[in-house]
Parts: structure tokens; sequence; C-alpha cells
């Protein structure tokens, strides 16, 4: 008996979604809570798991198509009724292949033989072996696109070998040897070339370790954080001891140098809201220079208690968000919305916090943040960019903020001018924390000391929010943050 799968309600204000990726085939076998499926929304990319355990039978709604929210997107059952669409090129290629037995040489048989049994387990080790209508897999492509065209190669000639009876396979027995010489070389050269998560692909891009060299572990194939690991660790045992010079870096060159991409359906949603909101508001940005020395001798001091008391590194974010938050209950003008001709001052402070992800910018909320402290603050930081980068955040988790905190200094920015997205009014861009020679006023008269300072970049809406309003705020953030008095908000 099969069973429908449908595409579940992503959020409340989620009404439909775009398939990205399928990561199961027809054929497939899959257990309850598998990952079945990867959606684009307007808010977030998720992984839709399987309710049931079975075998895919047919595939409803192929890669790119947007559907509404309960439209079946699967069948699944015992895999009685499973798709043989990926077996017709072979029914249609035999008898096309019986109409000349009389030209093969019957000495020359038993070599097309030999070759089917390895034909077919290559084509059983490839992703997705392809129907003759089936639709190319773009997301495969970008993610590699010369692994994916070996691949596509592949099955095209194998088809061909493996139906045919020993007088017909013959006719050209030399050419053959060629592709399949080529397809032994496909999975080996195209290890890492099936899905990949982004926390994967950051972390092979931090260590350095091409994804396209490795053999997954993981299930149907897939690269773990594991092997990458594994591969990092073997790179840098096997590398010779550097000389007395340091040899020139090498420059990596992207695989999308060349090429032309579609926009994914989340940089079209972010596209058309940042052109939108750049016509609807006035923007501007106002910036200080802060003295962050007290906040980083703090740091300094208890971040190794804090880590193992929490589980969870203490950076310079968790005191900006702090110190904003506070700034927000004084001053809420920067917290507030417009609706038409009306303003409106919410009696929360719900933080959006910018993660870079793969897949482009996304804001998940801290939520009721000035009721938090900093251990509070790093722990739902943590939480959220982690689940964010994973694919594992919730639409709803994306939605309510009322002032966003964007720290592009984790990239070495000095600062920059943010970009306001309606509804709000507001947001904060901290930069690299850096140590400079700053003039000190002591009780000798001034000097020049090394300080650790930060700049403070806040963009807001004009229509709303005045220039003297930015000051009133950042000074007040600047103040709380000099001061360095966070003892008490600690939280541990």
């Amino acid at each position: 008996m099969s069973e429908s799968v449908s595409l579940p309600a992503l959020g409340e204000s989620v009404t439909e979604g775009t398939v990205t990726r399928w990561l199961k085939n027809v054929g497939d076998r899959v257990e309850v809570d598998e990952p079945l499926l990867e959606v684009s929304t307007d808010k977030v990319d998720t992984e839709i798991p399987s309710p049931v355990a079975g075998v895919i039978e047919k595939i409803l709604v192929q890669e790119d198509e947007t559907v509404e929210v309960g439209t079946d997107l699967v069948m699944i059952g015992d895999g009685s009724g499973a798709d043989d669409g990926a077996a017709e090129p072979t029914a249609e290629e035999a008898p096309a292949a019986e109409e000349a037995p009389a030209e093969s040489a019957p000495e020359e048989t038993p070599a097309p033989a030999d070759e089917t049994p390895d034909q077919t387990s290559r084509e059983q080790e490839n992703e997705a072996p392809a129907s003759a209508d089936a639709e190319p897999q773009s997301e495969a492509e970008e993610i590699a696109q010369e692994a994916v065209s070996e691949d596509t190669d592949a099955p095209e000639s194998a088809p061909a070998a493996t139906p045919a009876p020993a007088p017909s396979a013959a006719p050209a027995p030399a050419p053959a040897a060629v592709p399949a010489a080529a397809a032994a070389e496909a999975p080996a050269s195209s290890g890492g070339a099936g899905y990949v998560t982004p926390l994967v692909r950051r972390l092979a891009n931090d260590k350095g370790v091409d994804l396209a060299s490795l053999t997954g572990t993981g299930v149907g194939g897939r690269i773990r954080k594991e092997d990458v690991l594994a591969a990092a660790e073997s790179a840098s045992s096997s590398a010779p001891a550097s000389g007395a010079s340091a040899a020139a870096p090498v420059v990596e060159v992207s695989p999308l140098r060349g090429t032309t991409q579609p926009m994914s359906r989340l940089r079209k949603v972010v596209a058309e809201r940042a052109v939108a909101s750049l016509q609807a508001t006035a923007q501007l940005t106002t910036v200080v220079e802060v003295d962050v020395t007290k906040v980083a001798a703090f740091r300094q001091k208890v971040k190794d208690r804090f880590l193992e008391k929490t589980g969870v590194k203490l950076s310079f974010l968790p005191f900006f968000a702090l110190a904003a938050a506070e700034a927000l209950r004084t001053y809420p003008i920067i917290n507030a919305v417009v609706d038409g001709d009306q303003i409106v001052y919410p009696d929360h402070e719900n933080i959006s916090i910018a993660v870079d992800t793969e897949r482009g910018l996304l804001t998940p909320v801290v939520r009721n943040a000035a009721d938090l402290d900093l251990a509070g603050f790093a722990a739902q930081i943590a939480d959220l960019a982690a689940r964010t980068r994973d694919n594992k955040l919730k639409p709803d988790e994306l939605a309510g903020g009322t002032f966003t905190l964007t720290n592009t200094g984790s990239r070495g920015a000095l600062f920059d001018t943010p970009l306001v997205f309606q509804p709000q009014s507001a947001i904060l861009g901290t930069g690299i924390v850096s140590k400079k020679p700053l003039v000190v006023s002591t009780d000798g008269g001034d000097a020049i000391a090394i300080r650790s300072v930060v700049y403070l970049a806040l963009s807001y809406d004009h229509r709303i929010v005045d220039g003297a309003d930015a000051a009133r705020f950042l000074v007040a953030v600047k103040n709380r943050l000099e001061g360095g008095a966070f003892e008490g908000s600690l939280g541990i």
C-alpha cells in the first residue's frame, strides 16, 4: 500500500515552497525522519523528513518546481508500485541491438559480456540513473559541475551494453572501452559531487579540503563532517616541514568564475526586499568609535570559566547585544515600526542576528532580548547560528524581529553602512575589535596608550528617527561598553 507525503506547513506566513533538491531517488529505501528533499521558502531553506518508512515509488514534484503547502510530493510504499521509468531506455534499445546479430564476431562476444556487470554496478553507484526524459539536476551542477557531467556521460553509455545479448554487443568493442574507462574514473573523481550541507562545505573551505577528492561515508555516500576532518588531519600530517623561506600562498580560484548561475529563491527574496526597503524608507548611518579595553580584559579573565560552565565560547557579540538591548528600552524610537501614518512602539525587544550562510544572509530572532544576560545571549546566538547554517531553523524563528544586529567584524571589516529591512527602523553593525593607539586622560594629563577599539554603525529610517535620536542611542551603547561593568550580567 502506497502513502503520499505532502509539503507540510513551514510557518504561519509560509504558503508555498520550491523543491531545490531531492535527497532520495525512485527505488531508494527511506526510514522515518530520514531527510527526503530540500525545500526553499521565502524565509528559510529546510529539509523535509519522511513521516513513514518504505521505498520511494514515485516523485510527484520535480526540482525547481514551486508548489503550495499540502501538495503531494512523493509516493512511498513497499516498492511494488515503484516507477520503472529508469528501465525504459533498456527496453527500447534491446530490439535495436537484436537486429544485427550477424554482424558480430563470435570470438569477441565475451569481452562485452565481461564489461556488463561493472557497468551495471557503476550505474547503481551513480546518484540518479536518469530516464530518457529526466531533467538535469541544477543543484548538483552548482556544487560540482564537472563531476556531474562525467556522471551523466557514464549512464548514457552503460544502458546500451547492459541488456544486449552476447552476439549483439560486439559491433564496436574497441570504442566501448573508452566510455567504460571514463565511467570507472567518474566515481573516484566525483566522490564528493553529491549533496553537501553548508556546514560541511564551510568546514572544508576553512580546512582547505577539496570536496571533489573525498568519498563520503554517510548515507548514500554523502560527505560528513568527519570525512572532512579526517582529510584535513591526513593532509597536515603528510605536509612537509616548512623551509627557511615561506612559499607564496596558493590563490584559490572559485568554480563559479566564468559561469552564469540562476538566483536561488532566497537570493531573489533578499534582492526584492532590499530594493523595496531602500525605495520606501529614508536611510542613513551614524558611526561612533568605542574603547572596549575593559570589556576585552573582562572577557579574557572569565572566558575559560564561562566555557566550562556554559559550553559556549564568550565572544564580543553578546556584550554588544546586551548593551544594545538595554539602550533600546531607553530609546524605543530605535525599536519602533512605521504603520501608515502611525509609529508603533513594541513592548518587547526582539533582536534579529544576521548569520552568514552558504545560501545567503539570514536573520534568526533572539526574543525578549532585554531579559537576557551574557550567558543567555551567548547560548541563543550560538544555537540559532548553528541551526541556521545547518538548515535546521524553523521559519517562525526568522519572523518578529524589531531590531537587527550584524557583526561584519567577524570577517575583518572595520565598519559598514548596513541596510535596514522593513518593517524594522534600525540596524546596528559592529566592526572588528582591534588594537590602536589612543589619547587617554590620566591624573597626570593626557597620554597615548594602546587600546582595544571597535566602530559601531547604526543605520536607521530617517522618516521617524532623527540624527539626534541615533546619536543618543549610540552614546548609550558606547558608555555601557566603555564602563565595562558586566560582572553582574555574566549569568554563570
